[in-house]
């Protein structure tokens, strides 16, 4: 299980790290793990893409946490996305987990593997039942495509051009 020190480093830093990491759930005496193929990274109150953009608010609060813990949300009334706070305390930060192994968008793996807002402001650790795993997969970096997030059009050309969405080539 990925330790505390690895979610608080900067985001950037953080998001391509967890390519080749494994999500792993628990539900209904079952224990499941998938591969982490694509995130985006989301940094600040200055990043006009990210939650946090608009200040502290009871949605983003818990992005304001230390690194190590979930933020999870309901986007169009539909689909709950999962992310991982990154980062120090009172810098808002957060990594999208976009793609699993088998499961390509964030709102369909989080369907899949039944995460929902239950996990939000929990640990990432096997105690909340949701955690990522370094299973020894060894991925360089030439492996990882670097490119624009997807759905940020709103936050102006500056922002949503900006290559935050890191994927592993062979998905």
């Amino acid at each position: 299980m990925l330790r505390k020190d690895f979610y608080k480093r900067p985001v950037l830093k953080v998001a391509p790290d967890l390519i080749g990491k494994y999500l792993v759930v628990s539900y209904g005496g079952k224990i499941t793990a998938h591969m982490i193929t694509e995130v985006e990274a989301y940094d600040g109150e200055g990043d006009l893409a990210c939650h946090a953009s608009k200040g502290k608010t009871k949605r983003t609060e818990v992005m304001f946490e230390e690194g190590g813990v979930w933020y999870v949300y309901l986007i169009y009334g539909i689909y709950e996305m999962l992310n991982v706070v990154t980062g120090n305390k009172d810098h808002p930060a957060a990594v999208l987990i976009r793609g699993i192994e088998g499961f390509d968008g964030p709102g369909k793996l989080t369907k899949a593997l039944h995460i929902d807002r239950r996990f939000n402001n929990k640990k990432a650790a096997k105690e909340s039942g949701l955690w990522i795993e370094d299973r020894g997969e060894v991925i360089s970096k030439k492996d990882i495509l670097k490119l624009p997030r997807i759905g940020v059009d709103f936050a102006g050309p500056i922002w949503s051009k900006k290559k935050w969405r890191f994927r592993l080539k062979s998905f």
